[in-house]
């Protein structure tokens, strides 16, 4: 009796699991990004407007940023792109213009928290800003060290940009709201 047990519930733990992973793919496939609700619209005309900008620095490569100007009829929608090549392929981050300010916030406030931050000597710390979309920046502490990186994309291996200091995120990505301000007035 214990052993119909036993395996009745490896089983129903297995189909459990099973259920979990494919909800948790089918969401990973659903998920949209700002950029793909905007640039998969059907029946319409759809322009893309690329202005390249200097590219990112980081600690072991560099990315390629760019303003992309997404049209649509009398709708134009800007994001700030900054995409990194990898050993597999490219990641892409689409950031919208909305989001863009709160990151550059975001960024001016985690400035102001990392140096208490390594002050503090944890063993591992991390401090982080998400958008919608999955985009992310910040830090981590590690023996007494703070590293700063953006991480492009929310799924896949080979998605994160290392970077010096946050100083140089806040510049780039200042830079690029500037730029599509005057984009804007064009």
């Amino acid at each position: 009796m214990k052993k119909v047990f036993f395996l009745s519930s490896v089983i129903l733990m297995s189909l459990a699991f099973n259920l979990q992973a494919q909800d948790t793919q089918k969401e990973a496939e659903n998920a949209k990004t700002k950029m793909d609700i905007f640039s998969s619209k059907t029946g319409v005309i759809l322009k893309f407007i690329d202005t390249k900008l200097p590219n990112l620095s980081a600690l072991y490569t560099s990315a390629e940023t760019r303003i992309r100007k997404v049209k649509s009829g009398n709708t134009a929608t800007y994001f700030y792109q900054i995409e990194k090549e990898g050993k597999y392929g490219s990641a892409t981050a689409s950031i919208e213009y909305s989001d863009l300010l709160e990151v550059i916030k975001a960024v001016k406030s985690l400035r102001t928290e990392v140096d208490a931050d390594v002050a503090s000597n944890p063993d591992y710390m991390e401090n982080k800003f998400t958008t919608v979309d999955g985009f992310q920046v910040g830090y981590y502490v590690s023996k007494g060290k703070a590293t700063w990186y953006i991480r492009l994309e929310k799924y896949g291996s080979d998605k994160t940009l290392f970077v010096t200091d946050g100083e140089v995120i806040e510049t780039a990505f200042t830079n690029a709201k500037n730029k599509i301000d005057e984009l804007k007035t064009k």
